[in-house]
């Protein structure tokens, strides 16, 4: 074998770290099948990959280290390159080198046998290239290195790459210049280029590789080139204050070792406190930290409070852990069963005779509920026809519909049908489903009971929605003290025939008077447990501010449906955006962009809070000017000018 062919692996360094012996064990366990005694004659290097040991390089390990090398470029791991028969190459690249290894399927053993190795340390400007763009560049030089066999095979050979890209490349209808001079060379082979996972693909992995540690040497990782010291004894802050004090005497009462700011450099102290890069925009506490170690005047604290409550940055990309804005507001309560009910849908549940949705219907007077299964979420016009066959046909025609903004409320239709009908439409703010919480807490209700009754076989619960139902119905609720039944038709449904014995037919106007003190009964108890309600859940809130039409505010992005690249680095509010119209004290309107034309514009106070007027600011500097002619000019200019600071020459 010509040692050009094997040279990367006789060149392979020592390794200096438990990870580099790793990945030379990795490459080694690939070939143990040709060597006699692998586990014997690794065992002093794989000793050293423990962890609870000590890596220290010893004799015994060097006298393994050189054994391997040895025998993976020697027979019987190597076999000599035949035109006649099939070649697979293995390519890798990484971040500072490409590896690839030629092999062949051997005919006395049928197994795959490297036939030569190869390895190339990537030059600066390589290591610029993008992912695929460096496996590519695997690709090619591994075919110039043994273009000698690969372009003279009769048979079509395989390449192996862990970039499943690449797959694609020669049937790419668009490729850059860099990729067009290449496929130019790649048109005097045959081969097909398949894709292979990287935990098969170790072995011109740890080939290309080998360079790691000469790159880190070499190349220097620091901000600031070799020979260069950063002396942060003066800022430029510093010196700008220093500057004013020339014009204006120090106060008595200013500390000896803090400096007095005039009026004129406080806002630039403020800024550099706070919105410096090497600051990150702290809060209040922070940004006097940092002020406090130098800077003083009489008003700083009052000064630094009302910087940071009014910085932008701050605003949009900083959630607030304060409680929720608004107080409750209750809906009003009715004065009697059906009037003013509820809707809302159950989805995502599984098939169950053909049944994936519930539509719940609750009576807010009475808390009654109707709990209808359904194939699929209804358009507007079915969802009409089924509440006319189900909650009209029986109850008679409410007078107000709460609902939140689905599709099947939203629509022209249902707004005209409740109009028809003489319904007004009260829909939930853009996401707050608080406002429809009658519905919401039946549909907790009615998932806990269908939980209990079917777990055992969920596609049953459509046969138990009727039991649910009755469930629901028939229990005491805690808002009135009665059972739903009671609250609507003025007793309770016997649970035993012998429970109550026949008695005459009563009268029709004893009936509905014992009705209506059922009612009233029902409506002041649903009174005394809103100001209950109301007093416990503004313990948990704050009072929103005054808003008024045309101030501006910032919008919450918790609920939005933003297309971004990274969720959790999305700003926490943006905007600001005028307000058009105070519903009411805990719902405004908003004057949208073009891009949130689909967001229902009206929102609850706790998804937006206000923009708090800011001092002018200061025009921010220049953006610096970065040489890439050579590193001891660009970069150190780049830092002085953000740092303020004095370099000097070492």
């Amino acid at each position: 074998m010509d040692p050009a062919k094997v040279q990367a692996v006789i060149d392979w360094p020592v390794p200096k770290s438990r990870v580099e012996l790793q990945r030379f064990l990795g490459f080694a366990n690939f070939y143990r099948r040709f060597i006699r005694n692998f586990g014997q004659v690794a065992a002093p290097l794989t000793a050293l990959t423990s962890v609870k040991t000590c890596f220290k390089w010893s004799v015994s390990a060097q006298g393994a280290f050189d054994l391997l090398k040895n025998r993976f470029t020697s027979a019987p791991i190597l076999v000599t390159p035949d035109v006649s028969r099939q070649f697979v190459v293995e390519v890798d690249a990484s971040e500072v080198g490409v590896g690839a290894i030629l092999s062949q399927r051997s005919l006395s053993d049928d197994k795959v046998h490297p036939c030569a190795y190869f390895s190339h340390r990537l030059s600066p400007s390589e290591r610029n290239y993008d992912v695929g763009n460096r496996e590519l560049l695997a690709i090619r030089l591994a075919l110039g290195e043994w273009r000698q066999w690969l372009e003279g095979a009769t048979v079509p050979f395989v390449v192996w790459t862990d970039h499943r890209n690449l797959e694609y490349i020669r049937s790419a209808k668009r490729l850059n210049a860099r990729q067009a001079r290449w496929a130019l060379f790649f048109a005097r082979f045959e081969f097909v280029i398949s894709y292979r996972p990287g935990s098969k693909n170790t072995k011109p992995d740890a080939l290309s590789r080998l360079f790691s540690s000469s790159v880190a040497s070499t190349d220097p990782e620091g901000i600031l080139p070799e020979g260069r010291v950063v002396g942060l004894t003066v800022w430029g802050i510093e010196r700008q204050v220093k500057q004013a004090l020339t014009h204006t005497p120090s106060p008595r009462a200013c500390p000896r070792n803090l400096l007095f700011v005039p009026v004129p450099t406080r806002l630039a102290v403020l800024q550099w406190a706070h919105s410096a890069k090497l600051a990150g925009h702290p809060g209040v506490r922070g940004t006097l930290a940092s002020i406090r170690q130098r800077f003083w005047w009489p008003t700083w604290e009052h000064d630094t409070r009302r910087f940071v409550a009014a910085c932008s940055v701050c605003a949009q990309t900083k959630s607030g852990n304060s409680p929720p804005a608004g107080r409750l507001r209750p809906l009003p309560i009715p004065s009697r069963p059906w009037s003013h009910i509820a809707l809302d849908f159950v989805t995502g549940l599984p098939s169950s005779a053909g049944k994936t949705v519930i539509l719940t219907v609750v009576d807010r007077f009475s808390k009654a509920a109707h709990f209808i299964p359904l194939a699929k979420l209804p358009s507007a016009k079915e969802t009409a026809q089924i509440i006319i066959e189900n909650v009209f046909r029986i109850h008679g025609l409410p007078s107000d519909v709460v609902s939140d903004r689905g599709p099947q409320f939203t629509s022209q239709f249902w707004r005209e049908f409740c109009r028809l009908i003489g319904a007004s439409v009260s829909l939930s703010s853009g996401f707050h489903p608080q406002s429809n919480g009658q519905a919401e807490r039946a549909n907790q209700t009615i998932g806990r009971i269908l939980r209990s009754l079917s777990f055992r076989n969920p596609a049953s619960w459509s046969e138990q929605l009727p039991w649910a139902e009755y469930a629901h119905n028939s229990l005491p609720s805690s808002a009135t003290g009665l059972s739903p039944f009671q609250s609507s038709l003025g007793y309770q449904p016997p649970l035993f025939s012998s429970q109550f014995a026949e008695s005459s037919v009563p009268f029709a106007q004893a009936f509905v008077q014992r009705c209506e003190r059922t009612w009233k009964r029902v409506r002041s108890a649903l009174c005394r447990y809103r100001a209950q309600t109301v007093r416990a859940a503004n313990k948990r809130r704050t009072k929103s501010p005054r808003y008024c039409r045309g101030q501006r505010v910032w919008l919450s992005t918790q609920n939005l449906p933003l297309k971004t690249t990274s969720r959790k680095l999305t700003p926490r509010f943006i905007g600001p955006f005028r307000i058009s119209q105070v519903i009411n004290p805990v719902a405004v309107r908003l004057l949208l962009p073009r891009y949130l034309r689909r967001v229902h514009p009206v929102f609850h106070v706790s998804c937006i809070k206000p923009v708090l007027r800011a001092p002018a600011r200061l025009p921010p500097p220049p953006p610096p000017s970065l040489s890439r002619a050579h590193p001891s000019t660009g970069s150190v200019g780049f830092w002085t000018c953000v740092l303020g600071a004095v370099v000097i020459s070492t």
